[in-house]
């Protein structure tokens, strides 16, 4: 059973066009070609990553948070309160006002009371400053060397500069060593992160950033089974282009430096449009969907590849208009904030004015939050 779905997952038609095999592939002359067996070391590599981040953030990041004199606020804690505590942890961080009555009559607290409680337990649960900057730190380390490096990697290329080349003598491509590794970096570091989400500062594209993560993952894998290295390094190089600039903003905006952290906002909006919505279909998705069909028949790989291609362009497309509505407050002078995270609430809340002026309809503030303090992937 096993040996009948590993024949069906690797059958020449998915991953190779018409009248070529996998023995076209086989290294000989000199010549390497890309193997899935390549991918099995970006697993342990992942867990190197994450090693390595726990000392950056901790020797590096940390000592930079403190130069930049990035400040901790002060939050007042919850006081314990066992009925609320179970409430919040069972039920909701956030509960309606027939449910602040309910608790407000069980804890011998009033409505008031209940409502301040949940507004510091939840600040309580709200990662620190010093975490957001470290994380931030760590994104924008990487993300800097990768796209030099990317840049390195591909600058020299002829299919950098004519995208046609990008399929010539397709799929008998032979690899370079520089190609492998940026492969493989680039691979573990997605691993790594989608492994970290869960302990990451969360904000309100979680979930797309999950869908990111994995999209990337199978895109950089599929590529490589199929021997797409070259489109594949030119769009790593494309996403890694812009990603610095945003964790760099958000450094500078925990550090307090809000001219220099909008300046840089919106050099990395206009890098991001450019770059995301306009090379990336026009030239690169360009280059997967036509090229190819000029050299062979489509095949099963061709479409998949073009398939999750267009889920990341869906992704860049949501980020973007986030990012313009950002844009936007900027420009009209209002206080730019990441639409994607949640504010950290101050005791002040109009629900709590509403219950001093006897309203039985106050309610908890919803969430908000202050520019780009929360985690990123890769806008794409």
């Amino acid at each position: 059973m096993l040996q009948t779905l590993y024949d069906y997952f690797w059958w020449e038609r998915l991953w190779l066009p018409v009248n070529l095999t996998w023995a076209d592939l086989e290294d000989r002359d000199g010549r390497v070609y890309a193997k899935a067996s390549d991918l099995y070391i970006t697993l342990p590599l992942a867990l190197l990553f994450l090693i390595i981040r726990y000392f950056f953030e901790l020797y590096v990041a940390t000592p930079l948070a403190a130069l930049l004199n990035v400040k901790e606020k002060t939050r007042l804690r919850a006081p314990l309160n066992p009925t609320l505590e179970h409430f919040y942890l069972t039920s909701g961080k956030q509960p309606k006002q027939a449910e602040v009555e309910l608790l407000s009559r069980q804890s011998g607290l009033s409505g008031r009371q209940v409502e301040r409680w949940f507004r510091r337990r939840r600040n309580q649960d709200r990662p620190s400053l010093l975490k957001k900057f470290r994380e931030a730190s760590w994104r924008f380390t990487f993300y800097l060397i990768a796209f030099i490096a990317g840049m390195a990697v591909i600058v020299d290329k002829p299919w950098f500069y004519d995208m046609r080349k990008v399929w010539e003598g397709y799929p008998v491509q032979s690899m370079i060593p520089s190609q492998y590794w940026y492969y493989m970096i680039e691979l573990s570091f997605y691993w790594s992160l989608l492994f970290s989400i869960a302990s990451d500062v969360k904000r309100k594209d979680f979930k797309e950033q999950i869908i990111h993560h994995v999209a990337t993952i199978i895109l950089i894998s599929f590529s490589w089974f199929a021997s797409y290295v070259r489109a594949g390094t030119l769009i790593m190089a494309l996403h890694d282009s812009s990603d610095y600039l945003l964790e760099s903003a958000k450094m500078f905006n925990y550090a307090g430096w809000k001219n220099t952290c909008n300046n840089i906002f919106i050099v990395f909006a206009i890098v991001f449009i450019i770059t995301r919505l306009v090379i990336l279909p026009f030239w690169i998705l360009h280059c997967t969907l036509v090229y190819p069909l000029e050299l062979y028949p489509a095949f099963f790989g061709y479409y998949f590849f073009n398939f999750m291609m267009g889920v990341l362009q869906l992704l860049h497309i949501f980020w973007a208009y986030l990012i313009l509505r950002m844009a936007h407050k900027f420009i009209t002078g209002k206080l730019v904030e990441d639409e994607r995270s949640d504010r950290e609430e101050t005791e002040s809340s109009e629900g709590e004015e509403a219950a001093a002026g006897g309203g039985a309809k106050s309610r908890p503030l919803a969430n908000g939050h202050p520019i780009l303090n929360n985690n990123h992937r890769k806008i794409d």
